[in-house]
């Protein structure tokens, strides 16, 4: 009999956007917590690159990389950014050559973006990239989730409310959809989601081996 085959796979590139109050961090972040308690190391949070200033509780090369505007300028015209923006004078961006490291370990990156970014990473990395969408159940109740966090004033609520009009528009360019209406059950769904697309990506490295293999080796006790 021949030797058993290792089935391994290529990483996914899991990008979550949604307007803001819709849920989106808190999905992240717990999907991140559950995964790493079931299977340590599989997936990770893409960890951008900025030019703005570093906060006193921010740890340098956890939430995020800190960076000249020169250097991140010279990844930028280098192509060493797989997405950026400029956002309040403040440039951000994702470095390219972790994630493409934890890729092709069959590590899976998590990306917390916006529809902009995610269109970015479509340009660069389409066939690497399952994306979902989150929605609030009505107009209504994102309003008043965004009040409950009482971290904004009633103008930047405003502001907030009339970018998601802008942010929801784009929700046809995402693979999936979540109505988070309760967020345990979200939760589940986003779960079953990255579950199915790891399963797709098995097929993209080692199961053509793996088949030939069965076959041969079936040939061989059934003559």
């Amino acid at each position: 009999m021949s030797e058993q085959v290792d089935i391994r796979r290529r990483g996914i590139m899991l990008v979550l956007s949604s307007p803001s109050g819709a849920g989106k961090t808190t999905l992240t972040r717990n999907l991140l917590d559950q995964e790493n308690i079931d299977d340590p190391g599989k997936l990770e949070l893409s960890i951008s690159v900025t030019t703005r200033e570093k906060r006193g509780s921010e740890i340098n090369g956890v939430h995020y990389h800190f960076v000249t505007r020169r250097r991140f300028e010279s990844m930028r015209d280098g192509d060493e950014l797989l997405e950026w923006a400029e956002v309040h004078g403040n440039y951000y961006g994702t470095p390219r050559e972790p994630v493409e490291k934890a890729l092709s370990e069959g590590r899976d990156v998590l990306f917390d973006i916006d529809w902009q970014g995610a269109r970015q990473l479509y340009d660069k990395m389409r066939e690497d990239v399952v994306s979902v969408f989150v929605l609030p159940p009505s107009a209504a109740e994102l309003k008043s989730r965004l009040e409950r966090r009482a971290e904004d004033s009633a103008t930047v609520i405003q502001r907030r409310l009339k970018n998601a009009i802008e942010e929801i528009l784009h929700w046809e360019e995402y693979d999936y959809i979540l109505v988070n209406r309760d967020l345990d059950k979200s939760f589940v769904r986003l779960r079953a989601i990255l579950a199915a697309e790891r399963l797709k990506r098995v097929k993209m490295m080692d199961l053509q081996t793996f088949v030939d293999q069965l076959l041969g080796d079936l040939k061989k006790v059934a003559p």
